[in-house]
């Protein structure tokens, strides 16, 4: 939402962003947007007077309000304020209404049953727009919850175009992983977490390794749950350590560096909204193995900048299997296809577009 953000601030319209971090967090140091950081709230909910206080003073001297995020307290805070107002305010539930959450932690859903009719049912029933990322994430939020109503629109995220660089920076990822230099590598680029199907990928990637000597898999991201030291025991029992590498998180031109070394990109997630990394990708022209869960799979799958399947080891199998026999004609017109796609789709100025477009008609002016 950074990059929108900036994208609209571009577009000669002021942003202010209201968030629930200290004042002196890291992420703040060199940032150019206003930000007010109120302070943390209490607990995981994020209960915080400050920002009832704050929005009492303050909150009339904006035109319109977005909320990110759903299931914490700035939301109802939001309603509290500007619900049935001359204010409107819009809601992007970034995938948290998504149904593999109902189906993954069951005890969850049921415990936010009790907190939907009150709160967020309502905040979302009276928001000027409910902003979903794609169609399938709208289509699906529907399936969470039975009391439902919303004013849905759809509005992509998207990202800038890759800045143009010289040939030392692609040489960063093979001088920081030397192992990697001669091989093709298949980029994972996220949290290592078990929504991610890390662990999918690599069983693919055993499965496949054997017949496809020169690809190594690169495992780039967090690990937010303690998960890498399973995950690298399991590399070690298929015997891949030389060819499974586990980076850490990769920012800046590194993190370039490593999508224009990738010869391509995967992710086998079983739940994403709309899948940034993947649009970063995309941007960079490497094509993507993603699985259907991803909610942008659908417009990949028909711009053929990649290829789609279940979330499941089947399904990750078989994307590796169709990417090591494609020739290299075929990847070379899917890394066109990827850029294409991108320009026609994920751009942040597309992006920006469709969001101001929302924003206007919805509040009538």
């Amino acid at each position: 939402m950074l990059t929108l953000s900036r994208g609209i601030v571009r577009r000669s319209h002021t942003v202010e962003i209201v968030v629930l971090d200290p004042p002196e967090a890291d992420w703040l140091r060199s940032m150019e947007l206003q930000v007010h950081a109120l302070g943390r709230g209490t607990g995981f909910y994020g209960y915080s007077p400050t920002l009832d206080r704050w929005l009492k003073a303050r909150g009339d001297d904006y035109d319109r309000v977005i909320v990110n995020g759903l299931w914490q307290y700035p939301g109802l805070a939001v309603w509290r304020k500007f619900a049935g107002t001359p204010t409107p305010y819009f809601v992007f539930p970034h995938g948290m209404l998504d149904p593999w959450f109902k189906r993954t932690y069951p005890l969850k859903h049921i415990k936010k049953w009790f907190y939907w009719p009150w709160a967020e049912y309502r905040i979302l029933r009276d928001a000027a727009a409910v902003i979903y990322t794609s169609e399938q994430e709208r289509l699906e939020a529907r399936q969470s919850f039975w009391l439902y109503r919303a004013n849905e629109k759809v509005s992509p995220l998207g990202v800038d175009p890759p800045l143009a660089t010289s040939g030392a920076v692609k040489g960063l990822f093979f001088e920081r992983f030397p192992q990697l230099r001669n091989s093709q590598p298949l980029l994972f680029l996220g949290r290592l977490h078990p929504k991610k199907g890390c662990d999918l990928a690599i069983e693919a990637f055993g499965a496949i390794a054997r017949d496809n000597p020169g690809m190594s898999l690169v495992l780039a991201g967090p690990d937010q749950v303690g998960w890498q030291k399973k995950l690298s025991d399991r590399v070690r029992q298929l015997g891949l350590d030389s060819r499974v590498i586990f980076t850490g998180m990769l920012e800046g031109e590194l993190k370039q560096s490593a999508l224009m070394s990738a010869d391509s990109f995967i992710l086998p997630s079983h739940q994403e909204n709309f899948g940034m990394a993947v649009v970063e990708a995309l941007a960079m022209g490497v094509p993507v193995l993603i699985s259907d869960r991803i909610n942008t799979s659908a417009e990949i799958a028909a711009d053929q900048a990649g290829y789609v399947a279940n979330d499941d080891l089947a399904g990750t199998t078989s994307l590796l299997q169709r990417w090591s026999s494609t020739s290299s004609d075929q990847k070379q017109a899917m890394r066109q296809n990827a850029k294409q796609c991108f320009v026609n789709r994920f751009h942040i100025d597309r992006a920006v577009d469709s969001l101001l477009k929302i924003l206007t008609e919805a509040s009538g002016t």
